[in-house]
């Protein structure tokens, strides 16, 4: 997310529509399409919203968390439906990685979709920020 950018405020959710959220960020937004066990699987390509920029309106109740190898990602999804809205990565744990294709249409003006190195994931973020992990 470029941070010179106005924020304005975005909406969106599940496929069944009890999982609901808003967020601020700009209207064109940088999403990642990441090659890892989970977002391969399910499709997603999500873009980093801080934390204190997200708010769950409802559906806190639906939502089940899962997690795996370091525990550090909580990949979320709607008990009803199925569908991962948003959820918090192992790259970014102080944010909320919204899934580009939950958002409301009407606010996000762009999307560009860059690939992310999810497979070989220590190597790819140490390359990204330099922070050894292991």
């Amino acid at each position: 997310m470029d941070s010179d950018s106005e924020l304005i405020t975005h909406q969106g959710g599940c496929h069944c529509g009890r999982v609901r959220y808003k967020f601020k960020a700009p209207q064109n937004v940088t999403a990642w399409k990441c090659n890892c066990s989970m977002c391969s699987k399910r499709g997603n390509i999500s873009f980093s919203v801080p934390s204190h920029n997200f708010e769950l309106l409802s559906g806190e109740s639906n939502i089940t968390t899962y997690t795996f190898g370091t525990h550090t990602a909580k990949h979320t999804f709607c008990n009803v439906c199925g569908i991962t809205s948003f959820n918090v990565s192992r790259s970014n744990p102080d944010a909320v990685s919204v899934n580009a294709a939950c958002v409301d249409a009407g606010t996000l003006i762009h999307v560009e979709i860059k690939s992310f190195d999810g497979i070989n994931w220590e190597h790819t973020h140490f390359l990204r920020t330099g922070i050894r992990t292991n």
